[in-house]
């Protein structure tokens, strides 16, 4: 039997709001979603002033007892007593303030808190940790060594030093799960089994995962299931792109599956490799290894392995409820490089030769794209560049 609840790494649907802000009296810009520009338009006051002003209007939810126009712009017209100008400057003094005030409080008021995962005092995974793998369907011989490469990558064990990998690095990265445990988080391939005939057919459900995982099943290891571009996967696409759990028997042995988006929704699994189904349709990164749906496997292996060794038996570091929590990775979804923000991956290195995008060198000339992760010395997603 198999533990029901699983940690799946689910693709997201991300809503962009655009700041434009407003210049002329620095009105906060969130108060200005949409703008939609009216005539000028005459007013006048009981006292003869008449003000001439281009107004600009939005009826913001948020602000109900506003449903007047915000005024841009005052144009006195008229020759007026100079009190009563006094008194008008003074009103307009006033609004202006007021509206600084209660940005500053609503800015107070949505102040991004430090993201904490909570560590829920269970066993976590420490080094050497064997990767075990299962192929299920047809994988081309390049397309198993770009993720062996990756896996290989991670090993933090020090290299030669004419054999040093350049930074920054895929063991740089995966270095970030020792913090968790203050230990080592060495990790090792071990034993490889393709199926390459599907021996379970082409559909598969969660239980034909959980079988496959356990023909490896070791103490101490993380049994991954590769399944092919052809190989559909129980809500593969709907609302996951890979995952991770544990066997029930004693002991616990952590498995983890991804699956080969490049047919079925490279959209929603191989993003930034491909333009999402949703949201901004800018063009996407060129994949570093030249195969979106392998490289979108990467990350999201990188993803799952990185849940497996800091929350393996659903009592380590997460956010959230345990039956779909935030982990070391999926609580930074969509971050690869500095100035992220959803929709845009954030700035990444580019190849000078190829073009393609990358942030993590790897064994054998290898580069990679691999997300942030969460550090808990600093209580916020890390990206390497």
């Amino acid at each position: 039997m198999m533990e029901s609840n699983r940690h799946e790494l689910h693709w997201n649907v991300h809503i962009i709001i655009i700041h434009t802000r407003i210049h002329a009296f620095n009105l906060p810009s969130w108060l200005f979603p949409t703008i939609i520009q009216s005539p000028p338009s005459t007013c006048h006051s009981t006292d003869g002033d008449s003000l001439q002003l281009s107004s600009l209007y939005k009826r913001n939810p948020l602000f109900s007892p506003f449903t007047n126009p915000i005024l841009l712009s005052f144009e006195f017209l008229s020759s007026t007593p100079v009190m009563a100008r006094n008194y008008h400057l003074a009103t307009l003094l006033i609004f202006l303030v007021t509206i600084s005030v209660f940005q500053k409080s609503f800015s107070a008021l949505v102040t991004q808190q430090p993201m904490i995962l909570k560590y829920h005092n269970g066993a976590l995974l420490r080094g050497p940790v064997t990767v075990n793998l299962v192929w299920y369907g047809k994988f081309t011989p390049t397309q198993r060594s770009i993720i062996v490469d990756f896996l290989q990558s991670l090993n933090t064990i020090k290299a030669p030093r004419k054999a040093a990998t350049p930074l920054p690095s895929v063991s740089s990265w995966w270095k970030t799960t020792e913090k968790y445990h203050n230990g080592s988080s060495v990790t090792v391939v071990g034993k490889q089994i393709l199926d390459e005939n599907y021996s379970l057919g082409k559909l598969l459900k969660n239980y034909h995962i959980q079988y496959l995982a356990t023909k490896v099943a070791k103490a101490n290891s993380i049994n991954v299931v590769l399944t092919a571009k052809e190989v559909g996967v129980e809500r593969f696409c709907m609302s996951r792109c890979g995952t991770h759990g544990s066997t029930k028997a004693t002991p616990k042995v952590a498995y983890a599956w991804v699956g080969n988006s490049e047919t079925q929704c490279p959209g929603q699994c191989a993003w930034p490799f491909h333009q999402p189904i949703y949201g901004p349709q800018s063009p996407p990164l060129i994949s570093p290894n030249g195969d979106v749906g392998v490289d979108g496997m990467i990350i999201n292996l990188a993803t799952v392995l990185a849940g497996a060794v800091t929350n393996p038996f659903n009592q380590g570091y997460f956010q959230g409820p345990a039956t779909a929590p935030l982990e070391a990775v999926s609580a930074c979804t969509g971050m690869f490089g500095s100035g992220s923000y959803p929709g845009y991956p954030g700035d990444v290195l580019v190849d000078k030769s190829t073009g393609a995008s990358y942030n993590a060198h790897g064994l054998n000339g290898r580069k990679y794209l691999v997300p942030a992760m969460w550090d808990p010395k600093t209580s916020a997603c890390s990206t390497l560049v």
